[in-house]
């Protein structure tokens, strides 16, 4: 669960003074608007983007990413285990507000940074269609895991061994281990009905809110601040929706975001690795699905005012040619 880098398109970056788009590149790479989206790439370092691996920019950029996932999986792990600790009916309702109120807060506080990514899923996105280059991509997806594990860990540190146990630290979960009337049973989702819980959430949660935020013309128009409770109120309302549909014990609800999940596997272990791989297939299925969507839709009706010269289409033609 969480977060695009969506900026509305008239907004100031308190950084670079430059302006921030959605899903923009931060910082050196803004330039010029026409220029950039004329450019073609035509070696395999310009295709990959590799400038942007060995960028002191990009990788001062990935900070806020790796401290915003950090705060996420503390945050979000704690509004998880908190919500049901709470002697309530309605856990999971409380729980999605409270996740929908987060991921706004941090989107505000990553975007003029990083572009406000704070979640795998929107960064391979950007990468799939071109507005980041895979360098980049790669750069902040290794911060964003990076900071998952020190959210993990800085949860692990304030709770007490029972509730870390109990609720697994609020980590991505498929099943658990419970005990029955002839022992040990486990119980939760399985991994064909998660899998596609998955798909169908990430495609959902790009669908409905991140195409309002790289399509400029809705930027500009709408601002940062309602993108991202646009965004925050995506994220908690799909959270909602598969914790209910499912009602399911031992199953977590959907993660959406790989990152998220991996921090309190690593750390955590046991049976947070089983199915894991459901919470990264899941979502990559739906953003090649997402990116397909994209290439569908008239031009006309879909605009980024930096261009897409990374766009992974691109990048096989010049790779053939």
């Amino acid at each position: 669960m969480a977060g695009p880098g969506v900026v509305a398109g008239d907004e100031e970056s308190v950084l670079s003074g430059s302006r921030v788009q959605p899903f923009s590149t931060p910082m050196e790479e803004r330039g010029n608007v026409k220029d950039t989206g004329r450019h073609k790439p035509t070696s395999l370092s310009e295709i990959l983007g590799l400038k942007d691996f060995f960028s002191l920019e990009v990788w001062r950029a990935s900070v806020a990413e790796l401290l915003g996932m950090a705060v996420l999986v503390f945050a979000l792990d704690t509004i998880v285990i908190s919500s049901y600790e709470t002697d309530t009916k309605t856990a999971n309702l409380i729980m999605s507000f409270l996740i929908a109120i987060t991921v706004a807060i941090l989107l505000l506080a990553t975007s003029p940074v990083s572009g406000g990514h704070v979640n795998p899923v929107i960064t391979f996105t950007a990468a799939l269609t071109g507005l980041i280059s895979l360098s980049r991509a790669a750069v902040y997806i290794l911060a964003q895991c990076g900071g998952a594990v020190l959210g993990a860990l800085a949860l692990e540190a304030v709770v007490n061994s029972k509730i870390e146990q109990t609720f697994s630290l609020g980590g991505c979960t498929l099943n658990v281990v419970a005990p029955g009337p002839e022992g040990p049973v486990t119980i939760g989702l399985g991994l064909v009905q998660a899998l596609w819980l998955e798909i169908i959430c990430t495609f959902v949660f790009l669908f409905t809110s991140i195409w309002i935020a790289i399509d400029h013309r809705q930027a500009k128009a709408l601002g940062r601040l309602i993108i991202f409770s646009i965004i925050g109120v995506v994220v908690g309302l799909i959270v909602f929706i598969s914790t209910t549909v499912t009602g399911t014990k031992g199953y977590a609800g959907v993660g959406m975001n790989p990152a998220r999940c991996l921090g309190p596997a690593l750390v955590r272990g046991g049976h947070l690795w089983s199915g894991h791989w459901v919470f990264w297939v899941g979502p990559a299925i739906a953003c090649v699905g997402f990116y397909l969507y994209m290439k569908v839709v008239p031009t006309k009706h879909f605009h980024h005012a930096e261009g897409y010269k990374y766009d992974v289409l691109n990048i096989l033609k010049a790779s053939f040619a």
